[in-house]
């Protein structure tokens, strides 16, 4: 079984899993691409762990798992001579070399094009700016020009019409 399906058996996420098992150095086999093959031995051994910890033992609690027989496909077969070594060792350093020079142009990359939208917004900032100060100039202008001392009010004609219909209807009676 994969990560997955051991994760979905026991109710837990495949980070939990992959957590238990490094954290408690579990001897887990692994496939070509490095991913977790579970047997029903493994299966039996994550379920003791996780009754454990449901009883209230911290991971950290648990003891290590005694080292079990090497199991098929954790041990590669030593290289014949020391000449296949150093020629893997030199295409390890090759491949490293390679991998590091990728990430610095990557990084290199990334740091430009973080300085390309840095200016943007620099110049963004700039135009906002000068946009604020021609606003509040505006506004400072509007303040100091000559407005009336009184302010207009559009609506004191029609409280006079009101206050003459009132005092109509107090001495209609008399016309």
């Amino acid at each position: 079984m994969n990560t997955n399906e051991v994760a979905r058996l026991l109710g837990v996420s495949a980070s939990t899993i992959q957590r238990w098992v490094k954290q408690l150095e579990l001897p887990m086999e692994r496939n070509e691409r490095g991913h977790y093959h579970f047997n029903n031995e493994d299966i039996d051994l994550l379920k003791n762990i996780q009754t454990q910890i449901q009883n209230g033992t911290l991971l950290q609690e648990i003891a290590p798992v005694q080292e079990r027989k090497t199991r098929k496909g954790t041990v590669k077969a030593a290289p014949e001579n020391n000449s296949e070594l150093e020629r893997l060792y030199s295409i390890v350093t090759e491949l490293e070399t390679k991998v590091n020079s990728k990430a610095d142009s990557v990084a290199s990359y990334q740091l430009l094009q973080h300085r390309r939208e840095i200016e943007e917004l620099q110049s963004q900032v700039i135009k906002l700016t000068k946009q604020v100060e021609n606003l509040q100039s505006q506004l400072q202008e509007f303040k100091t020009s000559n407005l009336p001392d009184k302010p207009l009010v559009l609506d004191q004609g029609k409280l006079n019409r009101k206050k003459k219909n009132f005092v109509s209807s107090l001495f209609g009676f008399l016309g």
